[in-house]
């Protein structure tokens, strides 16, 4: 198999046994940890052992890659091969119990910033509905045997599009101005609260796009790679003067310039 398949393989198998444990986790029930960049923004106990069962399976199974992970921080690797994880994307979602929250694990190429790799395989793990999202590059993405495609076209009613809302109630004004913008091309909004299956939904045509303010690598890492692999676009701006991370869009060609225009992504 090329690198990117063996990379695939790898992130799959990892997310499938961390989104297991994930799950029993959940159903023992959930302690929180901590609080992160405010006081709405959680990490549970829970976070904290996916990610470190992540870590030690890659570093059995390749360890001179680096890693970039959501609760430990990055660790720089020899081989030039660095994973992006987010051992539970939608933390808050999972801490109360509503099942849309996922293991995402992106195995990138080169210098471990968005704006420098390539990303070469992910797997986005939705553990509640069993439902396992993979890519690699150059071979498509796939709902597990399944191969996706964003959709084709959006009809005279508008788009179906996702978003998210920062946890710092100081954002919140500018997201809900942006999102205002957004809604002359809506059909309606969608709002789930996990940035990694927003983007496999836009992959799979369940979204006609998604648009956020504020995400952070481990959160678009795997998704946006499923999104270019099942034809769609995904475009990253850059910092504006309040420091906050840049604007991500992702859709299906037949709506990105349009939602890239009103959103002003640059």
């Amino acid at each position: 198999m090329s690198l990117p398949r063996d990379l695939e393989a790898l992130a799959i198998d990892i997310a499938q046994e961390a989104g297991e444990l994930a799950r029993v986790r959940r159903e023992a029930g959930v302690a929180i940890a901590a609080t992160k960049s405010a006081l709405a923004d959680i990490v549970t106990e829970a976070d904290r052992e996916v990610e470190a069962l992540i870590r030690a399976r890659l570093r059995t199974a390749r360890p001179d890659d680096g890693f970039l992970g959501e609760e430990t921080g990055g660790e720089t690797g020899a081989s030039g091969i660095t994973w992006v994880v987010d051992p539970i994307d939608g933390t808050v979602n999972y801490a109360y119990g509503i099942p849309t929250y996922a293991v995402s694990i992106a195995a990138v190429q080169g210098d471990p910033t968005p704006e420098a790799w390539e990303a070469l395989a992910g797997a986005v793990f939705n553990p509640p509905g069993r439902e396992l999202f993979h890519a690699a590059r150059g071979e498509g993405a796939w709902l597990g045997m399944t191969r996706l495609g964003v959709s084709a076209d959006v009809g005279p009613a508008g788009a179906l599009l996702a978003t998210g809302f920062g946890y710092d109630p100081a954002t919140r004004p500018g997201d809900l101005a942006l999102t205002g913008r957004v809604l002359p091309l809506a059909r309606d909004i969608r709002r789930a609260g996990a940035a990694s299956l927003d983007l496999a939904y836009v992959a799979a045509g369940r979204l006609d796009g998604y648009f956020e303010r504020g995400l952070k690598p481990w959160d678009f890492a795997a998704g946006a790679l499923l999104v270019t692999e099942a034809g769609g676009r995904f475009g990253r701006g850059t910092p504006d003067d309040s420091g906050r991370s840049p604007l991500v869009v992702a859709a299906s060609p037949a709506i990105f310039d349009a939602l890239a225009e009103v959103t002003e992504l640059r």
